[in-house]
């Protein structure tokens, strides 16, 4: 599957306050597990049916969540191409920081310099003066 990578810093900001509530991840993992009404999963929740609604609303809007009508019932499940999106920009964001901890590996696994001939060692202790 070819996914589209660049996301708009707008879909960023929804992808990660969708994600920013426990409620919420939960109904994501669920809805990735398979489809369930809005009805289905508010019954899993200890918050109302309009709570619950509104939680959806949210993963909707990142689109982190497709949602359907089947007759009277509202289905909703998990659209994997957003997923698939935010995941890339979080790897971007892991190899991004494993870059900057790779230089700064390398840059204290360096010798220290040593001072040059007729310039004083600030490393020295200055008590050992005159030994």
């Amino acid at each position: 599957m070819v996914v589209g990578i660049e996301l708009s810093d707008d879909e960023i900001d929804r992808v990660f306050h969708a994600l920013a509530a426990a409620t919420r991840r939960d109904i994501l993992r669920r809805t990735i597990a398979g489809e369930h009404s809005v009805s289905a999963l508010a019954r899993a929740y200890d918050m109302s049916f309009a709570a619950v609604q509104k939680h959806v609303t949210v993963l909707e809007a990142a689109g982190l969540i497709i949602k359907r009508a089947e007759g009277r019932e509202r289905l909703v499940r998990a659209d994997p191409t957003m997923i698939a999106r935010a995941r890339t920009l979080l790897s971007r964001y892991e190899e991004l920081w494993r870059a900057r901890i790779d230089r700064l590996d390398a840059l204290l696994s360096e010798p220290e310099p040593t001072a040059a001939p007729g310039i004083p060692d600030t490393n020295e202790d200055p008590r050992n003066e005159g030994d």
